[in-house]
């Protein structure tokens, strides 16, 4: 059986390269525009060169073109947006469906979360299985192959995005899907100038810093690359701390994986002090500064 990868980051590629080898006898990594491709990891690259003014997005049709040739009968997907609306348009074009947030392999059997996290289950994919898996599934897994590459020929979209415009996004120059440590910062920070309290415990602890949604897209105190969540990362750190984090579901589905989570709250009814492996009632601006302070 022959395997098909699609992702947006060489990280993601490598990991689910090496579980495509666990899956199939053949690996193909789709590579599109200038992602750097890890060393040996898949049997054949496929670049997607894209042309002026065109978007990630538009690949599709070039990716469908070469999932009719390949015919792979299973595709791993790194769920990033664009890598989603890519996988989304082929899985269409096949006949299947995608089946997201997978934690968790046995087998054919995958383990996927739904209703952002409340529930998980157990299926099997019916036809071509289409696979969406975050950092840390295929952990364990070595990725090996020739990297022969292979050039793309373009293949047009009926309608093709416009780009009006474009941002650079802030990067926070820490990688929390590698992170062992990640100190997650919550509502209970008061003020922008307070989250150097987190920043310094991150240091610390050899730690990178994350947060929950409102600190990115409530008051932009933040990067949204940092952002855990149902809808952001969704992360399994040895180590997880959450300062001032409530524990709403919506984060937690990000950090539920983690090793060992700790939490600090001053509400001791927080509902994080339900899903956590240690807990400490009181403000974070006591709390955190004497943390520093021992460690």
């Amino acid at each position: 059986m022959k395997a098909f990868v699609l992702a947006e980051h060489s990280d993601a590629a490598q990991e689910l390269c090496a579980g495509a080898r666990t899956m199939a006898d053949e690996v193909v990594l789709v590579a599109i525009a200038d992602m750097e491709v890890p060393a040996a990891v898949a049997d054949k690259v496929l670049h997607v060169a894209l042309p002026e003014g065109a978007v990630v997005d538009d690949a599709a049709d070039t990716v469908i073109a070469a999932f009719d040739a390949e015919q792979p009968g299973v595709v791993l997907v790194e769920p990033t947006r664009h890598m989603k609306v890519v996988a989304g348009k082929v899985a269409a074009h096949a006949g299947a469906s995608i089946i997201p947030d997978v934690i968790e392999f046995d087998g054919d059997v995958a383990t996927d979360m739904y209703f952002g996290g409340v529930g998980m289950k157990k299926q099997k994919a019916t036809g071509v299985a289409f696979y969406g898996v975050g950092a840390g599934v295929f952990a364990e897994a070595a990725a090996s192959g020739a990297n022969a590459t292979e050039e793309l020929a373009w293949v047009a979209p009926a309608k093709a995005i416009k780009l009006v415009s474009s941002v650079p996004v802030e990067k926070s120059g820490v990688d929390l899907n590698k992170a062992d440590v990640v100190v997650a910062a919550g509502r209970g920070f008061g003020a922008e100038e307070d989250l150097q309290m987190a920043r310094d415990l991150c240091d610390k602890v050899g730690g990178g810093l994350g947060c929950s949604r409102p600190l990115t897209e409530g008051v932009n105190w933040l990067p949204t690359e940092v952002y855990v969540g149902v809808s952001g990362l969704m992360l399994s750190p040895k180590v997880y701390i959450a300062a001032g984090i409530s524990g709403q579901m919506q984060h937690m589905v990000g950090c539920n994986r983690a090793t060992t989570l700790f939490a600090i709250n001053k509400d001791k009814n927080a509902p994080i002090f339900k899903q956590c492996d240690y807990g400490l009632v009181g403000d974070i601006k006591t709390v955190l500064p004497a943390l520093v302070a021992v460690l």
